[in-house]
Parts: C-alpha cells; sequence; structure tokens
C-alpha cells in the first residue's frame, strides 16, 4: 500500500473511532499492519496528524526472527529497532492522550493476556507486560503450549511492537474496539 492509502486508512479508521467517541479528548488510533504501523492523532472529527512507522508484524518478524520462537537475541535486536521507530512518534502525542486500536490482532494478544472478549476492551500496559515476559520465557526454551501464546512470529512481533509502543510513549492502556463498532470502522 503506498504511504498516502496508508494515510488515507488511518484517517478514516480514526474518524470512525471518533465518532464512537465524540468528546474533546485527545486520541490516538493505532494500525499495527503487516508492513507498516500507522496512527493518527487529534481531538477534533479529523485527525491533527498522521504518521507512518516502518514497522509492522511480518515486516519486523521478516528481518528480526530467524527462529521460532525468536531467540532472546532476535527479541532483542527487535526491540533496538521498533524502540527507535516508535520514538519517532513522541512529539504528536499531547499528554493524556487515549490510545485505541480496531486491529484484530491486538485483540487476540488482549484475549491471550486474560482480558475478556467483548465489543470494548482495555488492555494494561502491565497485562501487556506479562504476556510479553511469557513471550521472553518461551524464547528462552520454556514451551508455548505452556505459556498459551501462538507461536507465529507475525504475533510475536506484533506483542513486541505493541509492548513498545505503549512503553515508549507511556500510554497505561489501550481500548480495543470490536464487533459492530469494529467492522464498521
Amino acid at each position: 500500500m503506498e504511504a498516502s492509502d496508508m494515510q488515507a486508512e488511518i484517517r478514516r479508521r480514526y474518524g470512525a473511532v471518533r465518532a464512537l467517541a465524540p468528546d474533546a479528548t485527545s486520541l490516538v488510533v493505532l494500525h499495527i499492519g503487516a508492513q507498516e504501523t500507522t496512527l493518527a492523532v487529534g481531538v477534533g472529527p479529523d485527525p491533527a496528524a498522521t504518521l507512518v512507522l516502518a514497522i509492522g508484524s511480518q515486516k519486523t518478524a521478516r528481518e528480526f526472527f530467524k527462529h521460532t520462537p525468536p531467540s532472546p537475541l532476535e527479541i532483542e535486536n527487535a526491540i533496538h529497532a521498533v524502540e527507535d521507530e516508535v520514538t519517532r512518534a513522541k512529539t504528536l502525542i499531547p499528554p493524556d492522550t487515549r490510545l485505541i486500536t480496531t486491529d484484530v490482532t491486538t485483540r487476540k494478544i488482549a484475549i491471550h493476556s486474560g482480558v475478556i472478549e467483548a465489543t470494548l476492551m482495555r488492555l494494561s500496559i502491565e497485562t501487556l507486560e506479562r504476556s510479553f515476559n511469557r513471550l521472553a520465557s518461551v524464547s528462552l526454551g520454556r514451551p508455548a503450549a505452556h505459556e498459551g501464546l501462538p507461536t507465529s512470529a507475525a504475533f510475536a512481533a506484533t506483542l513486541l511492537i505493541l509492548r513498545e509502543f505503549m512503553h515508549h510513549l507511556q500510554f497505561s492502556d489501550i481500548t480495543i474496539v470490536a464487533g459492530p463498532a469494529a467492522r464498521a470502522i
């Protein structure tokens, strides 16, 4: 997808999410795609800014994860690259901004993290960190089945990208919009 198409898509998602949360709260709508991650930030009906980051679930997995599950060194190298890219968004996001996504994989992460499935789900950074630590345990040799995590490299990359995004941009949680509301988006 072209950068202009990605920005148009994240603007569309932002508008749909904003319609669900019409208050004047600042929002970041996040989409972790296969090849890139996009975000839209704003307080009004249209985003004030959009950004395309050169990190995505498949791209990050392909570039850094040569083993299944990824090795600790592969995870560490991916963390460095992802955090460098994520910090580009730091100046766009005002304090007290809500983080929202409609992504199916982020929803799966929340469910694997123990969040009860619902139309609106909230995944805290603490809960996400516990899931990331489970991934780290798998990378150190613990069977993935014991941790209840999918074994795909793309899932691991999405978990890593979301963790780095929330951690470095200091989000305490992410709201995941699903069901009829997400299908409309």
